[in-house]
């Protein structure tokens, strides 16, 4: 097996017993980039001589016997993350050259360990996009079928785990933009509870909503991944101070007597036959294992998508007018007065996704549609979260579709955003919630697409979802398919 195919709890294996060098596991990813990059646009920007540099100082702690799991593993990261001295761009060409000068508490936790940073992954502009088409920095194609999208909004995030570029990476998710592209692509990934992970130094979409977790090859990797960057952090003032729990230790395999919920709003008519399939599958393979299930209802979920698409946007229309060509990000060189300046280094800077949901979050927070739009949608979020907490009083994990169809064509949906946005229906009720999910591999399609199963845990019930979803992974063969890449 090729050091690129590894999982990290192998890789840190031969790396403890020294079978490879850290700079030699970092030198094999690096060609492995290089070979396939050009073919899948997984990297906006790839850090060979920060990644050799980190490789060798992790194989220095490793000679001294002070090596941690993640020491000398090689991740990437989205694009959306803050890098100390690296450019971050967010997919986008208003922060084309923007250099921070400090980076991302998620980053630095991974680093202290040990990690190796190849570069920053490829997404769709500012996170707004579930195929990512919408990135300045072109399309990034499944490992998969290279005509197809791989998800998004961290599509270079789960096509560079598909694809052997990565051992591991991390992502955001503010309405499914990691299980999404995790299911599209044939990997893990997963949402934390909100306040779970610190955003401090990730890029703002809807701050009510973003969170970051991790993509990775294993559901074993993915707690790993989560035990790393979770935890209180006094920079965000939304993390939340709870102990994080031993994830790697919750993964016992035992789920006899797990009840598992199925909402009847998420297996509609309208289902893919292979996904439905897939799900059929996923609940007879369960019922082997020894887990129950419940017929449940989330009312309100119908209800989801347009609030989701209030809330986000205005979250996004405030939080991206920081953007205005005199602080930081591009700034048009056209321009005569402020105002001229500020029109057109916002018009220059942003594409036609972002554009499209700062009008609609302008709109929706304006004078005289405020309370008709925006605190509507936060009371109807209000109906969605009371319907988790009901669904939770009888069942411990809740089973659904993470997409409704595998990944379509690349340019399929482009020119219809209804039908890009619907892509997340069975995803954004959770970020409404706030509650934790984790998408894993549960089938392939007739035309050998990966379709993916999601887990929606209580708050704070990662060890719950991650016990689940490696119950069935290991019951199952789907992780160990690889794209013919």
């Amino acid at each position: 097996m090729e050091i690129f195919d590894l999982t990290i709890h192998e890789l840190h294996g031969k790396l403890k017993a020294k079978e490879v060098s850290a700079v030699e596991a970092t030198g094999a990813m690096l060609a492995r980039i290089e070979a396939v990059e050009p073919k899948v646009g997984s990297f906006i920007t790839v850090t060979p001589e920060q990644a050799l540099a980190d490789a060798e100082a992790a194989d220095r702690r490793i000679a001294a016997g002070e090596a941690d799991v993640l020491t000398g593993i090689p991740l990437a990261l989205k694009d959306i993350f803050l890098t100390e001295g690296i450019r971050t761009t967010c997919g986008s060409r208003m922060l084309h050259n923007f250099i921070p000068p400090y980076s991302a508490t998620s980053w630095e936790r991974l680093r202290e360990r040990g990690a190796v940073l190849l570069g920053k992954l490829n997404q769709d502009e500012f996170a707004m996009g579930s195929s990512n088409e919408s990135s300045a920095f072109g399309i990034c194609r499944n490992p998969w079928d290279l005509t197809r999208i791989p998800g998004g909004s961290s599509g270079g995030s789960a096509a560079a785990i598909a694809a052997r570029q990565a051992i591991a990476t991390l992502g955001t998710d503010t309405g499914g933009s990691i299980r999404q592209p995790a299911s599209h692509c044939g990997c893990v990934g997963l949402k934390p509870t909100y306040g779970r992970v610190s955003r401090y130094g990730v890029i703002a979409y809807a701050s009510s909503l973003d969170q970051v977790g991790p993509l990775t090859r294993d559901v074993t990797d993915c707690a790993i991944m989560l035990g790393a960057v979770a935890g209180h952090d006094p920079k965000d003032s939304t993390s939340v101070d709870t102990p994080v729990p031993d994830y790697v230790a919750a993964l016992s395999g035992d789920i006899k007597g797990l009840r598992i919920g199925l909402p009847g709003e998420y297996f509609i008519a309208g289902l893919d036959p292979d996904v439905q399939a897939a799900m059929d599958r996923a609940i007879e393979n369960y019922r082997r294992l020894g887990a129950e299930f419940v017929d449940i209802s989330l009312p309100h979920t119908d209800y989801a998508v347009a609030t989701y698409y209030l809330i986000a946007t205005a979250e996004a229309s405030s939080n991206l007018a920081r953007y205005d060509g005199v602080r930081f990000g591009h700034r048009s060189p056209q321009a005569g007065g402020l105002i001229e300046m500020m029109t057109r280094s916002r018009s220059e800077g942003f594409g036609a996704e972002v554009k499209r949901r700062i009008m609609l979050g302008t709109y929706a927070l304006s004078s005289g549609y405020y309370d008709a739009y925006y605190l509507k949608a936060q009371k109807v979020r209000t109906l969605i979260m009371q319907d988790f907490i009901q669904a939770f009083e009888g069942v411990d994990v809740i089973l659904t579709p993470v997409a409704p169809t595998p990944a379509f064509r690349i340019g399929e949906k482009v020119n219809d955003p209804l039908q890009m946005y619907l892509s997340d229906i069975f995803t954004i009720p959770v970020n409404l919630a706030g509650t934790c999910a984790i998408a894993v591999p549960a089938g392939l399609s007739a035309s050998g697409l990966p379709i993916g199963m999601q887990l929606i845990g209580k708050p704070f019930g990662e060890e719950t979802i991650l016990r689940a979803a490696h119950a069935f992974e290991q019951a199952t063969e789907w992780h160990t398919k690889r794209a013919p890449l």
